[in-house]
């Protein structure tokens, strides 16, 4: 063992040498080392303020016996970080970054864990070290040293340090970074190694070309047999390893090109683990597969596959098994799944991760995939959903049942007719405290009527109190749910005036049309609707009088001048029609 006063009789030596003789300098280096190896306390910065790291770095830069051992002082002196200052300042990394080119495995191994400890959390460091070209030389030492997993790993944990900024993306995307990541992926058989390797691919997957560069190289499958190979133990690091590998597969499906690779027609090895996902035990590979079924459904061909194989009873399985007391980001991914299946032509779907959502504007899907969707029981299965508290997966589930009704006139009447749905569907009109949840209520409400187009729904939805939701929904400041509202009204006073009219008069919905009519700011797309409503309304002697009494036709006059042809001709029409009962 080396003693305190050894160092300071080493580091005289060192720092009055004037020539870097082996013989001379190699018994020295061997006591720093000692004291470094041994961790003792105050150690390295004693070093580092005797003066002699220039000393060092002037040695480095001289291929020589001492070389290796230089290098390994300064790894060891670097594991402090009160010393990193003082070795860029005297030149080390200049003096460490050319060694990189060295074909010795150990002088490599010594010069990376000192580059990297120096470097660590130093961006300007890391930047210069870009600059350098490091990052060739890194993945080139990782290619060339397949089997030297010390090697190997001082050269991960660099891209690690350095995955984050653009410039070693921009530097990785012409060196072939992907097939070493997967062929050590493979291999990678200890959880810290594996840690470290998702962390890089986590970080570089941010670039859209690597991304496609992992894809093609294999990553997604490499993950998959990864997590094949870990299921069903209860190891805190494997578990650890499933969700980070898990998360990645799905990032790595938010590019189009790579979510098309790894579905390969509903036969790609990815998607098909995808599927064992949802049905295994384990809550973050059925999170992780509901999420990745989300992102394969942005594309309409890949829906009609994924039904043609029976994806939605896996999907309504899932979301069984998480109704009462159940993860709700299963719950909530899982209804993500249905509804984009089942999104209709020319509406958004959404691109999901376990942290993010971006809305694309696609192609949309065929109705034959909702009647596919009707025939696996998602209405009747899904209802059992209506038992969460939960706003998240309140929201997803009425925006699902209400693209499941779009263009349906069975489902449709059969959802409408249904009086526990229509209940809790009243209720969430009402949710004060989530905005999202009250707007997709009223709009599924305004659905049932306008697909369905049934006496029998009309009824029901009159019979459970909905009416005055609808007319509150026709005053919203979205154009959307406004024409949706005051279609359904129309629809339904067309129909059956009759047992309306009461409803609308309790709810005073000619005032509130006669006002909105009013404002000269409304817009022309609510006044030709509302319009529309008028005239349905006009077939009933109860509506005409209050029409009278409201005084109607003087708005009605005036919009008959409108500037919107449409407006002033449907004003017209209204007027005509009052005109012959008068």
């Amino acid at each position: 063992m080396a003693d305190m006063d050894s160092l300071t009789e080493a580091l005289s030596a060192i720092s009055v040498s004037t020539e870097l003789v082996e013989q001379e300098l190699k018994p020295h280096l061997d006591t720093l080392l000692a004291v470094l190896l041994e961790k003792r306390k105050g150690a390295a910065e004693e070093i580092a303020s005797s003066g002699i790291l220039p000393i060092l770095a002037q040695s480095l830069r001289v291929k020589s016996p001492l070389t290796n051992q230089v290098a390994l002082v300064v790894a060891e002196m670097a594991r402090e970080a009160a010393v990193r200052d003082p070795c860029i300042d005297a030149g080390l990394v200049t003096v460490l970054v050319p060694l990189l080119n060295s074909a010795d495995e150990e002088l490599l191994l010594h010069t990376g864990r000192a580059i990297g400890r120096i470097c660590f959390d130093n961006t300007a460091q890391q930047d210069q070290l870009v600059q350098c070209g490091v990052i060739p030389r890194l993945v080139a030492i990782m290619r060339e040293n397949l089997e030297n997993d010390p090697l190997v790993n001082v050269c991960l944990l660099a891209l690690c340090n350095l995955a984050d900024m653009d410039t070693t993306r921009e530097a990785l995307v012409e060196v072939g970074v992907a097939e070493v990541l997967t062929a050590q992926l493979k291999r990678a058989t200890d959880a810290e190694r594996r840690h470290i390797i998702l962390e890089v691919l986590g970080s570089l997957g941010e670039s859209d070309v690597l991304k496609l560069q992992f894809v093609e190289s294999g990553v997604p499958e490499a993950l998959s047999e990864m997590i094949r190979g870990l299921q069903g133990g209860s190891d805190p690091h494997d578990l650890c390893s499933i969700k980070i590998a898990s998360n990645l597969i799905v990032s790595l499906l938010l590019g189009d090109e790579s979510m098309q690779k790894c579905f390969g027609e509903g036969t790609g090895v990815v998607y098909r683990d995808v599927l064992s996902w949802l049905q295994s035990s384990n809550t973050q590979l059925q999170l992780s597969g509901a999420l990745a079924i989300a992102n394969f459904a942005r594309n309409d061909s890949n829906c009609v596959k994924m039904l043609e194989l029976g994806v939605v009873p896996h999907i309504l399985t899932l979301l069984e098994q998480h109704v009462d007391e159940g993860d709700v980001s299963v719950q909530h991914a899982g209804l993500s799944a249905l509804r984009n299946l089942a999104i209709p032509a020319l509406l958004t779907r959404r691109t999901l991760s376990s942290e993010t959502t971006v809305t694309l504007l696609l192609p949309g899907v065929s109705a034959s995939n909702k009647v596919r969707m009707l025939e696996d029981g998602v209405t009747e299965r899904i209802r059992t959903l209506l038992r969460s508290d939960m706003p998240p997966v309140q929201f997803k589930l009425l925006g699902t049942l209400r693209m499941m009704v779009d263009g349906q006139e069975d489902a449709a009447a059969l959802l409408g007719k249904d009086e526990v749905l229509l209940a809790r569907i009243i209720e969430w009109c009402e949710a004060r405290d989530h905005a999202g949840v009250r707007g997709e209520a009223n709009r599924l409400l305004a659905a049932l009527i306008r697909h369905s187009r049934a006496p029998e729904v009309i009824n029901a939805v009159t019979k459970a109190d909905g009416v005055r939701h609808l007319i509150s929904m026709a005053t919203s400041e979205h154009l959307i749910m406004q024409n949706e509202a005051l279609v359904a009204l129309a629809i339904a006073s067309a129909i059956d005036i009759a047992s309306m009219q009461e409803s609308f008069r309790e709810a005073e919905l000619l005032p509130t049309l006669q006002k909105m009519l009013d404002d000269p700011v409304g817009t022309v797309e609510f006044k030709f609707s509302a319009l529309g409503l008028i005239c349905s309304l006009a077939n009933s002697s109860l509506m005409k009088e209050e029409m009278e009494s409201l005084n109607l036709k003087e708005t009605l006059n005036k919009l008959s001048g409108h500037s919107s042809t449409n407006v002033a001709t449907q004003a017209d029409t209204v007027l005509a029609m009052l005109s012959e009962t008068s």
